[in-house]
């Protein structure tokens, strides 16, 4: 089915926040920070694969994903909807089944055998091709991602992912320099501000995340090693 419906964003981001969050999918700690795969510390840690086990959020959230899509990029803006391995594609096949369009997937490396694939699924040259993840920090993931994608012919000018950190200025030029658009449900400002409203944490940790939310490199830089 094709969601119609068209929540304003600021409610979307809203509700988005106030779903991690009832799951238990959000972590704050200030005191004792949590090791992001980058290696830099940090006092916020978001799990969006636990979305999957959850159906009327999954539900709810792929909707605010097509309807998201189609507001920021329009209708008929894409022909096959692509999914990174691995949290990207159970989250693409939702997402296509709603924008009634294929759906495909793509590898982080190739196989090493067979067809030495990347590109999973059937994607033709001159397709459109929206590539849809969980998440984004920086957005440098996204980036071999939409190249094995161009790689095939198709174009790939629009990344769509639930969760955007929204702290790192440098992401969506970045991105942007490569030739693709962003779009997204809520940040991490979203993010604290449902936490503040639920008071699903106390005021010093909810402190201290701001203070990173404001100036995390700095905020890092001051606590490697």
């Amino acid at each position: 089915m094709i969601t119609a419906a068209f929540p304003p964003k600021e409610e979307i981001a809203r509700l988005t926040a106030r779903a991690f969050l009832e799951i238990g999918a959000v972590h704050f700690n200030a005191r004792e920070p949590f090791t992001l795969a980058s290696g830099l510390p940090s006092p916020t840690y978001i799990d969006c694969r636990k979305l999957i086990s959850y159906p009327r959020i999954r539900s709810m959230l792929m909707d605010f994903m097509a309807v998201t899509v189609m507001r920021d990029a329009g209708f008929e803006a894409f022909d096959n909807v692509a999914g990174g391995e691995t949290a990207g594609i159970p989250f693409a096949a939702l997402v296509a089944e709603r924008l009634a369009l294929p759906m495909t997937y793509v590898r982080k490396k190739p196989k090493g055998y067979g067809r030495n694939a990347r590109i999973e699924g059937a994607m033709t040259e001159g397709q459109r091709v929206l590539l849809v993840e969980d998440l984004t920090t920086d957005g440098g993931s996204k980036l071999s991602f939409v190249d094995a994608i161009r790689e095939t012919g198709a174009t790939c000018g629009w990344t769509s992912v639930i969760f955007y950190y929204g702290i790192f200025k440098e992401t969506e030029a970045r991105l942007a320099e490569h030739g693709v658009r962003l779009s997204y449900l809520c940040t991490w400002w979203d993010m604290l501000a449902e936490a503040r409203a639920q008071g699903s944490f106390d005021a010093e940790t909810l402190a201290g995340v701001e203070e990173f939310l404001n100036d995390p490199r700095g905020w890092q830089d001051a606590r490697k090693g």
